[in-house]
């Protein structure tokens, strides 16, 4: 799905509720640079109990969010367990294969996190610099092999809303399509644990 591409966008998916501080399950569109659908992300519903828990949780909450084709063939499940501190998003193909885990790490003045293989094996790393609160650079070995890079939807869309656009670009043309993957499910990870209104409180 990615292997030919240098650099995606990811743009979540606008819900009218959010308009009157209504927290909505979280949809996302993938698309390549030629603004060409590669895929789309969704937040699975949960009933009731789901809607009041993204209300009073926000982003502590247990959710899954599934990744499809343009053609709705499922991709990637993304699972995230209820946690208090360092958060982690678990990711497995659509047959349940473990792939890797976004994993949260301690820091005091910026944003930090580790994707691993599914053996828990650090792949790379992620550190936002608290000057840079809008880019992620993704490193492994200490060298620079990705970048994750929120972008201005717009004062109101930004103040009302959490409508937020997000470009990766992948610098290192040997990343293997996994590690494509985790990143683009990292990408959401950012945007749920950081992003989200209700990520704050």
């Amino acid at each position: 799905m990615l292997e030919n591409h240098s650099r995606i966008r990811i743009q979540q998916v606008f819900e009218m509720a959010e308009l009157f501080g209504f927290e909505s399950r979280n949809r996302y569109q993938v698309l390549d640079a030629h603004e060409r659908p590669l895929g789309y992300a969704a937040e699975q519903s949960s009933g009731m109990l789901g809607t009041l828990s993204r209300q009073l949780f926000g982003h502590w909450r247990r959710f899954d969010i599934h990744l499809f084709s343009p053609q709705r063939t499922p991709l990637l499940v993304a699972h995230h367990p209820f946690r208090w501190w360092f958060q982690c998003l678990e990711v497995s193909d659509a047959s349940g294969v473990r792939l890797g885990t976004v994993q949260q790490r301690f820091a005091l003045l910026h944003k930090k996190f580790d994707i691993e293989d599914e053996h828990g094996r650090v792949l790379m790393t992620v550190a936002s610099p608290l000057w840079r609160i809008w880019t992620f650079p993704v490193q492994r070995q200490g060298r620079d092999v990705a970048c994750i890079s929120k972008r201005w939807s717009g004062g109101l869309t930004e103040l009302f809303t959490d409508k937020d656009n997000f470009v990766v670009e992948y610098s290192d043309p040997s990343l293997d399509n996994r590690s494509r993957q985790l990143l683009l499910m990292a990408t959401l990870f950012i945007d749920l644990q950081y992003f989200e209104k209700k990520a704050n409180n």
